[in-house]
C-alpha cells in the first residue's frame, strides 16, 4: 500500500514517515472517542481524544485525562498500543509487518527505513530491523518481570497489567502512568520515590530506549571496546553520562535539601535521567525553585539520541555544537571528536535544528503565555516538554483551553517526527540552484 502511494505520489520517504504518524494518531483518536474506552463509558470528545492519541504516539505523557482514573482496560490498551508503535517507529512496525507476513522488503521500504532510524546505509537495514524488534520486546519483558513483585505485592493480580504498561512506557520513554485514581489524580511514580527497584529499573528502561538503536548494535557487535564503536555512539554515550551526572548534582544541591541523603540522591539521578526523554517524576516538580525548572527545560528540548524512542533535537546536535564552539574557541578549522573530523554539513544540520526547535518551543510558550495570562517560565516549560516528547508537566496543561491544547499538540507532533524529517519533507523536492554566487564576507560575534 504504502510503496503503491510513493509510487502514485511520488512522496518521499520523510513524507511517509510524516503521514504514517498522522494516520495512527487519527486511528488512536477514532478509537479513545469510543465509549467502551472510558471507565463512564461515554464518549470522549474529539479534542482530548486527539490530544491523548497524539500524546502516546509521540510518547510524550502530557495528558488532559488521568490515564489510571479515566481510562478503562480498553482505553489503556489502545494508549499502550499506540506508545509502542510511536516508541519503535511506525515505519519500523509496518516494516516489521511484512517480516512476519514473510514478504519481500522492497528497496523503497529499505530507504524509508533508513531514513526512519537514521541509519548511515541501506545496506543490512532488515538484519537491524529484526535486531531491534527482539531488543525491544527482549527488555521490556525483562523490565516488566523486574517490576512484577514490587507490583503484584501492591496491587494484587492488576500488578502483572501495572508491570507490562509501566515497561513499555518507561522502555518508549512515553512518561504515561496508571498509578492514578479517582482521589488522586496525576500522581506519576510520587509513591515510590524511596523504592530502589522501581526507581533503578525505570532509570535504565528509559536510557536504554534513549540512547538509540544503532548504538545498541555497537554495544551488542563490540561489548565494552569503547574504542571499536562507531564515532555516533561513543558522542551519545558521553553525552548521556555528562547529562545524568552534571544535573543530577545540581538538582541534589538545590531541590533536594528536605530528603535523606540516600533519598535526595535518588530522586535527583532519577528526575536528571526522566526530564530529558521520559516525563515520569517521584517529587513534586512544581515545588521546584525557578533555576532547576530553567535547566529542565534545556535538558528537555535536548532530548535523546538520533533513532531511538526519544524525541527532542537529540543529544548529538547539542554535542556537535558543542564541538564546533570548542573549535572555534581554539581556532581550529574543525571540530573534531574520537580523532575524527566533523562534516561541515554535520554542524549546519545540527545549527538549523537547534534554532527550529528553540523557535518551536519559544512561540508555542509565548502563545500561551499570552491567551492564558499564566507565568511565561511556566508556559514554556509545558511547550519544552511537548516539543521534547517529554511530558513533565507543572499542572497546568489539564487545566488549558482549546487554544493551548492546540499548540501543545503540534509541538509533540513536530518535536516526535523529528527536526530534519520535517524539513526535509517540506523543503527536498524543491528546485536547487547548481551555480555559486559570489562570497562576500560578514562579521559575526
Amino acid at each position: 500500500m504504502l510503496e503503491g502511494l510513493y509510487k502514485k505520489k511520488q512522496l518521499t520517504s520523510f513524507q511517509l514517515i510524516i503521514l504514517g504518524f498522522a494516520g495512527v494518531i487519527l486511528l488512536g483518536t477514532i478509537l479513545l472517542m469510543l465509549p467502551v474506552s472510558t471507565v463512564g463509558e461515554v464518549p470522549t470528545p474529539f479534542r482530548e481524544a486527539l490530544f491523548t492519541a497524539t500524546s502516546a504516539v509521540c510518547v510524550t505523557g502530557l495528558v488532559v485525562k488521568d490515564t489510571g482514573s479515566y481510562w478503562s482496560m480498553f482505553g489503556q490498551v489502545v494508549i499502550l498500543v499506540l506508545i509502542q508503535i510511536g516508541g519503535l517507529g511506525v515505519v519500523t512496525v509496518a516494516v516489521s509487518g511484512s517480516l512476519l507476513s514473510g514478504k519481500r522488503i522492497s528497496l523503497m521500504q529499505r530507504s524509508t527505513m533508513q531514513d526512519a532510524i537514521s541509519a548511515p546505509t541501506v545496506g543490512g537495514i532488515v538484519r537491524l530491523t529484526k535486531f531491534i524488534l527482539r531488543g525491544t520486546f527482549l527488555i521490556e519483558t525483562i523490565g516488566a518481570m523486574l517490576l512484577l513483585p514490587v507490583f503484584l505485592s501492591d496491587y494484587g493480580l492488576k500488578g502483572i497489567w501495572m508491570a507490562v504498561f509501566h515497561s513499555i512506557s518507561a522502555f518508549c520513554n512515553a512518561g504515561f502512568d496508571i498509578m492514578g485514581t479517582v482521589d488522586n489524580t496525576f500522581p506519576s511514580l510520587m509513591r515510590y520515590s524511596g523504592n530502589v527497584l522501581v526507581n533503578v529499573v525505570i532509570m535504565l528502561l528509559i536510557i536504554i530506549g534513549g540512547i538509540g538503536f544503532l548504538t545498541w548494535d555497537d554495544i551488542c557487535m563490540n561489548k565494552i571496546k569503547f574504542k571499536c564503536y562507531r564515532m555516533q555512539s561513543k558522542i551519545i554515550l558521553v553525552t548521556t553520562v555528562c547529562l545524568i551526572l552534571f544535573p543530577t548534582v545540581f538538582f541534589f544541591i538545590c531541590d533536594m535539601k528536605n530528603l535523606s541523603a540516600g533519598e535526595g540522591l535518588l530522586a535527583a539521578i532519577f528526575q536528571s535521567v526522566t526530564t530529558r526523554t521520559a516525563g515520569f517524576n517521584t517529587i513534586n516538580i512544581s515545588e521546584m525553585n525557578e533555576t532547576s525548572k530553567a535547566v529542565m527545560i534545556f535538558l528537555m528540548l535536548i532530548g535523546g539520541s538520533p533513532g531511538s524512542t526519544a524525541g527532542g533535537m537529540k543529544t548529538t546536535t547539542f554535542a556537535v555544537l558543542l564541538l564546533n564552539a570548542i573549535a572555534t574557541f581554539r581556532n581550529q578549522e574543525n571540530a573534531e571528536a574520537f580523532g575524527r573530523r566533523l562534516e561541515y554539513h554535520v554542524i549546519k544540520n545540527a545549527a538549523t535544528i537547534t534554532l527550529l526547535y528553540f523557535a518551536l518551543f519559544f512561540l508555542g510558550g509565548s502563545v500561551i503565555s499570552i491567551y492564558e495570562e499564566l507565568p511565561l517560565l511556566d508556559c514554556l516549560f509545558e511547550a519544552a516538554s511537548a516539543v521534547g516528547t517529554v511530558g513533565l508537566t507543572l499542572g497546568i496543561t489539564p487545566e488549558l483551553h482549546v487554544l493551548s491544547q492546540i499548540v501543545l499538540i503540534i509541538l509533540m507532533y513536530l518535536g516526535r517526527v523529528g527536526g530534519l524529517t520535517l524539513i526535509y519533507a517540506v523543503f527536498l523536492k524543491r528546485n536547487k540552484g547548481n551555480a555559486k554566487l559570489p562570497m562576500e564576507k560578514i562579521t559575526v560575534g
